[in-house]
């Protein structure tokens, strides 16, 4: 079924309304924030999720600012999704606090 093209929250991009990944960014939920761990709807001024506690404030590896858990940093605009290093589980997310893949529990590089 077709359906209107909407604007992606992370790039701006047009994609299919009901896109579960932005095709142009890589950002998961292109329409609503979620909370990296379980999922539930978050809001961009939240310290931590309200349904399980996790953190959702990280420091940017490329401008070393405090940033909200999202796909683009809020200060120096860098892509903060990265692909989990092992190679049975390769998923592909947005860094962490914890600085661990939310999947497999590897630590990134």
């Amino acid at each position: 079924m077709a359906t209107y093209k909407k604007f992606c929250m992370h790039c701006s991009g047009l994609i299919p309304g009901d896109s579960k990944l932005c095709p142009l960014c890589g950002a998961d939920d292109p329409f609503e924030l979620r909370c990296p761990k379980c999922r539930n709807p978050v809001e961009r001024n939240w310290l931590i999720c309200s349904s399980c506690g996790f953190s959702l404030n990280i420091r940017c590896p490329f401008c070393g600012k405090g940033t909200f858990s999202a796909p683009v940093c809020s200060s120096c605009g860098a892509q903060l999704i990265v692909r989990c290093s092992s190679k049975r589980c390769a998923e592909l997310q947005v860094i962490t606090a914890s600085n661990r893949c939310l999947k497999c529990g590897k630590a990134f590089k």
